[in-house]
């Protein structure tokens, strides 16, 4: 039996990175995947990979802070397969770095709607199709919005450690009906994203010199603990800011 057999997922900044690698990872496991971005050639050669490999994919592109698209992504998800079991909130941006007072209010906003809002309107949708036979939620937060705060990225911060709130505050309403909700908290992770914040390579000796294993993180690493939140490996696990971090929360030096 592989992990996720008979259960249907969605996906969400599932174009690259994470998200990408979590949605071949949830397919080889047996999962149904609806993976979404708005990247539509990237997401149709990652459905392509997918069912290459045997698995079962049906790609969806829009826009994750549209309610429309989060109302429309859990409708296709169910017409298609017929359920709704797994959902991985993932897509994320860094937002315009800064100084605070460099920042416009849409610039806030921006990250904002991106990291937290959509987290918001996807719960919104998901949460009603599970409540009949149970699933398991899981959004992607960040170390940065619990363990470390970086100068010029408070909204990024700000918006991940919203994210920690939402997970909580949603696991004390749902979980007596079945639902999980659990945060992921990536440390840093060889992403396409997370190039935004510096691909040279003295910012990469920085981002390896704050974790404890003075490296970083492969997204196939990532995708294995998106993997034990969604399976019933964590059947006991809800309302948890699960840290994936290298050992960041400890590295002292």
């Amino acid at each position: 039996m592989k992990l996720l057999d008979g259960k249907v997922a969605i996906i969400t900044g599932a174009s690259s990175g994470i998200g990408r690698s979590t949605a071949i990872l949830f397919a080889k496991e047996g999962a149904k995947v609806v993976v979404a971005a708005r990247r539509k050639n990237e997401l149709d050669s990652l459905v392509e990979e997918i069912k290459r490999d045997g698995g079962i994919a049906h790609a969806f592109s829009g826009d994750v802070t549209s309610e429309e698209f989060n109302q429309e992504i859990v409708e296709k998800a169910i017409s298609v397969y017929g359920q709704l079991d797994i959902a991985f909130n993932n897509a994320g941006t860094l937002g315009k770095p800064g100084p605070i007072q460099n920042l416009s209010i849409e610039d806030w906003n921006q990250t904002m709607s991106t990291n937290l809002t959509s987290c918001f309107l996807a719960a919104k949708y998901q949460v009603p199709a599970m409540l009949t036979n149970g699933g398991a939620i899981i959004f992607t937060s960040s170390f940065v919005g619990h363990t470390i705060g970086f100068p010029h990225q408070s909204s990024y911060s700000a918006s991940k450690a919203g994210v920690i709130g939402l997970t909580k505050s949603l696991a004390t309403e749902v979980s007596s009906q079945g639902i999980r909700i659990n945060a992921l908290l990536p440390g840093g992770t060889d992403t396409p994203m997370a190039k935004e914040f510096g691909d040279n390579e003295e910012a990469i000796a920085f981002v390896r010199s704050i974790h404890a294993m003075k490296r970083i993180a492969t997204p196939e690493e990532m995708a294995k603990s998106a993997l034990y939140l969604a399976s019933d490996l964590s059947s006991f696990t809800t309302g948890s800011a699960m840290l994936v971090d290298g050992g960041v929360s400890i590295n002292k030096t």
